[in-house]
Parts: C-alpha cells; structure tokens; sequence
C-alpha cells in the first residue's frame, strides 16, 4: 500500500504519506501477530511426524496471551478527572464527557496499547449535528505515526477510515502540524478536503513500556510469551492425540482368527468399533496351529505427564506475565491464605499496572484538555489545564473494611481532612457517594444556619429593649 498516490496532495504531504504508509506495512504483520495472540486466533500449524496433521486441523487455541492482557487492563481503571487549580464544570466537562462516553472511550484504548504497544487518542471538532469536542480512538492495526524525540510529541498521524473490496484503502486522515487531510475515494476518483486549526498534531499515543529505542513502546505479548503459548498448544495437541489413541486397553491377540474383525459381508471393521467393541468370545479353529486364541492386555497410558508439562509451561507462562499461579494454573497449586499472602502472590501485577497508569497519565491529560479547549472556542490549551490530572483506582483490591481502617489512620493524623471530599475518599467512598455526602453537608449547613437566624430573630422579638421600640414606632406612628 506504500505506494498509493493521491491527487490533490502537495508533494511534502504525498511523502509523508509514502512514509507513514511503508511504517504501516512493516509494521502490520506483527500487529496481526499478537492481535491473533490475544484473540485467541492463534492455532499451530503441524510441526513434525508424530502427531497426525488431523490434530492440526483441530483449530485447538489457548486464551493465555488474551488472559495476560485483559487480567491487567482489569487493574487499571480511569475513576475520573481532579483540577486541584478549578472547577473542570466551568468549562463545561461533564457534556465533554458525556458525548464521547468518555471513560468508556478510553477504556478500549488501553487493550490494543498493551497488545501492540501504542494505541492513539485523536481530538476533533464536530461536524454539523455532532458534539462540538470529538475524542476518538485508534489501534496500531488502523493508525500510525512519526514521534518527535526532540518535542516528545507526535510530528505527524495516519489514520486509515476504510477499504474496498479489494482491501486497498478508500478513505483516510493525515494529521499534520496545523492541518488536517482527509481523503476519500469514490467511483469518480479521490477527493481531499482540507481543515486548519491551531492544535499541531492533534493526537496522543498511548504507550505500554517506552523506553529508549523504542519510541512507541512494547506489547505486552512479548516473545517469551507467544514461545511458551505456542508450547504449550503443542502440548494440548500431543495431549488430544493421546487420548484419542493411548487411553484405549491395549490388546495383543495371539492365534485368533482375523475374521473377528470384519463384518458380516467380509469388509474390514472401522477402527472405532474395533476399538469400541466388547469382545465376549472367540472361536477355536481346531485347524489352526494355535487352536485356542490367547488374549495378553496392556493397561491404558495415563496423560499426566502432558497434564504435568502443561501445568509447568501454565507457570513459566504466569511467571513472564507477572501473573499469579493462580490465574493459570490447573494443579499443583493453593489458594493464598492470608490477605498478605493475597497481596504477595499478586505484587508484581500490581507494580504492572501501576507502571502502565504512569505512562498513560499524561497523554491522556494531553488529550482531554485539549478537548475541553476545543468545547470551549479557546485558540490553545490554557496554561491552567496543566494541573488537570486522571484519577486512577488503585490497582490493589482491598476490602471496604480494610479500606476504611486505612483511611482512620490518615485521619487520624491529619484531622482537618476529614470535612474534604479527600478524606471521604480516604474511607472508602465513590465518587458518587462523596457527591451526594457533600451535598447532604451543604444543605444541613444551610438548614442550620437558618434555624440560627430564625433563634436570633425569636430571642431579638422577645427583649424588652426591642419591644419598647417596637412601640414607640407604633405609637409615632
């Protein structure tokens, strides 16, 4: 697709074009790769002799990699947005959030930024009949982009709208520095439209582990990942031809006549009923060197050695994903039996998570204060959005109880923060319920002070300083 020429581009956009197109195409493959990983997509083809190529065909697949996956995008959960410098209703965030479903939106970007490593958050206006703010979403498999080293910031973004029939691309937009291209292609040809604005590149990428070398991160269906997943699939295959075969008594019959085995017309009997058949007599042949048949049995082969080597390769598996044994496991393993030894076997997940929360933090500030800016007709993010932040959920489970015990002692030490929504969080309390908690204090404040100007206003009518004023006023009157 490296090739794909558009009339109507300038020469600079055709090439960044070309470029982000070849990225693509390199790229792609992988990406196919682990997505079939985590989708459960990833059968083996035949590897040696031993096993029959019909065991192949089983299309038998393992959901490992998607486990890996979904069990640590499970512990990162966006609770919110906090603006320590303001009040984010002022400018209108709760309708920002709403039409773009928001928490939801940035949810299905961590999967595919910890499948493919990056993932993109694409800000835009609205068109007619559409929010006026637009965040969306784009996979490696649909966008790529140029990273800005230097700026640390996206030079430029590809994302891919559409294909025809053939799978050749009709519809895309280029992100550039100030300007967006859009580009659709129909029976008459490709039209390209063009839309300035003063936001750069607006898009943001979500990476799972940057590090130097890699500007868009790793996935996290590594290839010591993908190694032992296609281990162990070699292993369940082995096993489903084991017990298809091997399971079976063996039985080694000397001197009987073949004839047994064939059916009443002369014709050889399928193996299965040979196998599945009950056997209740056999007739001598007196003519026969052997005249009576002699029936040696060899006991069934037992599958716990593939049981014992699946279970092995279950916790190498676990061991590279951070994952308790728990999570994949089939035997040979307790229950933790204590909250610490809860918190121990799953340690390493937790420090996973919380790592991937800090990589994401920023970007996603990045892209929902320049959506708020966007909401609001502002020519550039204010200098202010700076201190907007995502609220993550700790990434531990912890039980209400435990929770709120933690929370006393914090408390405790620091008495005052218990009139703040941050001690009601402290204890244990949603969102929600710090809302309506505040609420419920604002309005028994209120109701309070009432009542103390109503007391003020009975004990002021009832001194005789004040009622003999009143009746001088009355009687002047």
């Amino acid at each position: 697709m490296s090739d794909l020429r558009v009339p109507g581009l300038s020469e600079d956009e055709q090439d960044t074009l070309t470029a982000l197109l070849h990225q693509f195409d390199r790229l792609t493959p992988r990406n196919l790769l682990r997505s079939s990983y985590y989708d459960g997509k990833r059968a083996l083809r035949q590897v040696g002799s031993v096993i029959p190529p019909q065991y192949y065909r089983l299309g038998i697949v393992l959901g490992w990699s998607g486990k890996a996956v979904d069990l640590l995008a499970r512990r990162c959960n966006l609770d919110g947005f906090v603006w320590a410098d303001g009040d984010l209703e002022d400018f209108g965030f709760a309708d920002f959030r709403d039409a773009n479903h928001l928490f939801a939106e940035i949810k299905t970007a961590l999967i595919p930024s910890l499948v493919h490593g990056p993932a993109f958050l694409i800000n835009t206006r609205g068109a007619a009949g559409e929010p006026v703010s637009l965040l969306h979403v784009k996979d490696a498999l649909s966008a790529t982009g140029q990273w800005n080293r230097r700026r640390r910031a996206l030079d430029n973004l590809l994302s891919i709208n559409g294909y025809d029939d053939d799978k050749n691309i009709n519809a895309f937009t280029l992100y550039l520095d100030g300007v967006t291209v859009t580009c659709e292609r129909d029976s008459s040809g490709w039209s390209v439209d063009r839309q300035g604005h003063p936001w750069g590149v607006p898009a943001e990428p979500l990476i799972y582990k940057p590090r130097a070398g890699r500007d868009f991160g790793s996935s996290r269906i590594s290839r010591p990942l993908m190694s032992i997943h296609d281990m162990a699939l070699r292993t369940v295959i082995r096993m489903e031809g084991h017990l298809d075969v091997y399971s079976y008594p063996e039985l080694w019959m000397l001197g009987a006549d073949p004839s047994i085995f064939k059916n009443a017309d002369g014709t050889q009997k399928a193996s299965w009923q040979v196998m599945l058949g009950r056997i209740k007599g056999i007739p001598d042949d007196d003519d026969a060197e052997n005249p009576r048949a002699d029936v040696k049995q060899f006991p069934a082969s037992s599958p716990e050695p593939h049981l014992a080597a699946l279970n092995a390769q279950a916790k190498l598996f676990a061991r590279e994903a951070s994952l308790p044994d728990s999570a994949l496991a089939i035997s040979d393993m307790a229950n933790p039996t204590s909250a610490d030894a809860y918190t121990a076997s799953r340690e390493d997940l937790v420090a996973e998570a919380e790592g991937a929360m800090d990589d994401w933090s920023l970007p996603i500030r990045r892209a929902v204060a320049r959506g708020l800016a966007i909401q609001n007709g502002l020519s550039e993010v204010p200098a202010e959005f700076a201190s907007i932040e995502p609220k993550w959920r700790s990434p531990m489970f912890l039980s209400r109880a435990a929770q709120a015990d933690a929370g006393m002692k914090q408390l405790s030490a620091v008495p005052w923060l218990a009139d703040t929504e941050v001690g009601l969080e402290l204890l244990g309390l949603d969102e929600q319920q710090v809302r309506r908690a505040m609420a419920d204090k604002r309005r028994g404040a209120v109701s309070q002070l009432v009542a103390g100007v109503q007391e003020r206003l009975a004990a002021a009518q009832q001194d005789p300083v004040v009622q003999a004023a009143a009746g001088e006023r009355g009687a002047g009157g």
